[in-house]
């Protein structure tokens, strides 16, 4: 499951993130992915738990957003939110696009529980 491996590293830079903050773990993570990024979400949030157990990420909640595919037209310069299995540009019909979103996983925030904000 590939998507495993895409868990394991996103834990790796969750807990990077955590030890530069100092923090004593992590409550919640917010993923971006698009739907041409090769990954599915429902199959990360399976394999979150797998990948955070035993790290600081242990017990966090994984959200993940989808995000709208853009392409821009390489010929009239149209930027437009177009379906996932139609890169085509809506205002010339034109097949030479680039796709400028929709194709990303990013990690998108990263809420940490500090020493400070830890219940007594």
């Amino acid at each position: 499951m590939h998507e495993l491996s895409v868990c394991q590293a996103l834990i790796e830079q969750v807990v990077d993130i955590a030890r530069e903050h100092r923090a004593t773990g992590v409550e919640r993570i917010l993923l971006r992915v698009g739907p041409l990024s090769g990954v599915e979400p429902a199959l990360l949030t399976t394999a979150f738990p797998m990948a955070a157990a035993g790290t600081v990420a242990e017990g966090a909640r994984l959200d993940v957003e989808g995000s709208p595919v853009t392409v821009r037209c390489r010929t009239c310069g149209h930027e437009a939110e177009v379906p996932p299995n139609r890169l085509v540009c809506p205002a010339c019909g034109d097949y030479r696009t680039e796709v400028r979103s929709g194709d990303e996983m990013l990690l998108a925030r990263v809420e940490l529980i500090t020493a400070s904000a830890a219940p007594a």
